[in-house]
């Protein structure tokens, strides 16, 4: 008995979830991107200024 095609199987199953891992977070950070361009533009054609990009951190 072999155990060739759950093997396969598995690795398979590994490398579809690696490139899963690899794909999704590039995907959802380009949408959140173009989402704060889109919303930036909106706010410049409305007359609003842009918040003030603070660089020290506050809680």
């Amino acid at each position: 008995m072999t155990y060739l095609h759950y093997v396969i199987a598995a690795y398979a199953v590994f490398v579809l979830v690696l490139a899963w891992d690899f794909i999704v977070p590039r995907l959802q950070i380009r949408r959140l991107l173009r989402d704060a361009r889109q919303r930036g533009s909106r706010q410049r054609r409305r007359g609003k200024p842009a918040p003030a990009a603070d660089t020290e951190l506050v809680r």
